[in-house]
């Protein structure tokens, strides 16, 4: 057993949490290491009395009472509890109100607001890699991450746009919710791709589109973040394409979310170093 020092007393304490730390927690039905690593990683980096923990709950109720009881500062929702909060709150951010779900509350004194940083991060990626609104663009999937996804097109500006999903009913309720259209199979070219499914996923390796799709297109945006690289990107890498990665997708919303919670806008590369940080976790 490692027995504490002088030496390491300064440093314990330089980290220790104390009645006027700011907390700010996770909700999720399976809560992971990544959210907690990426905000206490960029709370440390810029000398901020705040702490971040995750948490899991089966009254999602309670716990949104919690955070406006306890004062604690921010909340990060996970499914599958981002449209049941919407009841529980006093407002809700235009991020949130496009798809009709919360992934992120901030408490202004006892006033809990509702935000969606995953499309304002997939909107910001569209901004930031120019990616012509004119483009004809596929999306595969249609549950919260493709919802998000959608809203984040249209309110950029897309038209020419398909959802693929094999689901017929929710993938033409989301086709329908934003004036695009439904394809139960992916049968066509474009020239952005995005996949918004769990295929890629270590536990469900392959592609979401076909390989002639993918050398086709001139950009791939992959919202998988474990693993950092996918068949999908390392495909679209070999043909020339723009690939947006995941990690970039996960950092971004984790980022928006940091900045609502203390007004703090992190530079580029600490948002990068936490990025790496929150995904060499072990135990995720």
């Amino acid at each position: 057993m490692h027995e504490v020092g002088v030496h390491d007393a300064s440093t314990v304490e330089a980290f220790l949490p104390t009645r006027d730390t700011t907390l700010c927690i996770s909700l999720a039905a399976r809560p992971s290491n990544i959210g907690t690593r990426f905000h206490n990683f960029l709370y440390r980096q810029l000398g901020l009395d705040y702490l971040y923990k995750a948490f899991t709950t089966e009254d999602i109720t309670a716990a949104i009472g919690g955070v406006r009881a306890l004062g604690i500062r921010g909340c990060s929702i996970s499914m599958p509890f981002k449209e049941a909060v919407i009841p529980l709150l006093d407002a809700i951010d235009e991020s949130a109100a496009a798809i009709d779900s919360v992934n992120t509350i901030v408490n202004d004194h006892g006033t809990l607001t509702g935000y969606n940083t995953d499309y304002l991060a997939v909107r910001a990626l569209l901004a930031s890699n120019r990616i012509p609104a004119s483009t004809p663009t596929l999306v595969r999937g249609s549950g919260g991450m493709a919802k998000a996804v959608t809203a984040a097109l249209r309110d950029s500006g897309f038209t020419d746009v398909t959802i693929v999903a094999r689901n017929e009913t929710t993938g033409s309720a989301l086709a329908d919710r934003y004036s695009y259209r439904w394809a139960a199979t992916p049968d066509q070219q474009a020239g952005l791709l995005i996949n918004a499914t769990p295929i890629g996923m270590e536990h469900q390796p392959g592609l979401p589109f076909t390989a002639e799709q993918v050398a086709a297109a001139r950009w791939v945006l992959d919202v998988i973040a474990m693993p950092a690289r996918t068949e999908l990107l390392d495909l679209a890498d070999e043909h020339g394409a723009t690939t947006i990665p995941g990690t970039e997708v996960i950092a971004l919303q984790a980022a928006e979310q940091f900045i609502r919670y203390t007004g703090i806008e992190p530079p580029a590369e600490l948002i990068a170093a936490a990025s790496r940080f929150s995904r060499e976790a072990p135990g995720q």
